[in-house]
């Protein structure tokens, strides 16, 4: 079965933006491990908010969300959107079931792109397998957390640990157990 792998960008207090939204904390100088990353995965689950978001920033970026990203199949969980760009996938009913039986196809892993209420949903229905991390040196204090509340436990297990001259570290967990 394909793993779904949560990779993301967060500070180290536990932000995956800002206040307002923004994101301007996140480094953008190097590779960071992406290209290696990208071998790894064929699509992405991403929600409303982050669909949007990355679709203007590919606007604004000569198509691209981010550099070096091989074209993947993008399945958008949203209740509200009535139509994606040519060639990703709405999930607009029983998202859960659909991710479940999208992780069964035959494929390379998935990317687990955001947002934080997708997260959430996927994460409390066991479905998340890894949590890539790049956690960045800076505290913001405010704005949307990667883990709100939640009732579960959830036990980890490093895979990986990359620390670069920045002061960005990159961890790779696998979910061993929620209990």
């Amino acid at each position: 079965m394909r793993k779904l792998i949560l990779g993301l960008a967060i500070t180290l207090d536990g932000y995956i933006e800002g206040p307002n939204g923004e994101y301007d904390w996140c480094f953008t100088d190097q590779d960071y491990g992406l290209n290696e990353f990208f071998e790894r995965i064929d699509s992405m689950f991403i929600g409303r908010k982050s669909y949007e978001i990355a679709q203007q920033h590919a606007e604004n970026n000569n198509g691209e969300v981010t550099p070096g990203m091989p074209a993947l199949t993008e399945y958008v969980f949203s209740r509200t959107l009535k139509s994606v760009k040519k060639g990703a996938v709405l999930i607009a009913e029983d998202g859960i079931s659909e991710a479940r039986k999208i992780k069964l196809l035959p494929g390379k892993d998935i990317w687990l792109f955001g947002g934080a209420s997708l997260t959430e949903q996927l994460m409390e229905a066991k479905l998340v397998d890894e949590l890539w991390l790049s956690v960045h040196p800076i505290l913001l204090g405010n704005g949307k957390l990667l883990f709100q509340k939640n009732d579960q436990r959830t036990k980890l297990t490093l895979l990986e640990s990359k620390n670069y001259e920045t002061g960005l570290v990159s961890l790779r967990y696998q979910i061993t157990d929620h209990d």
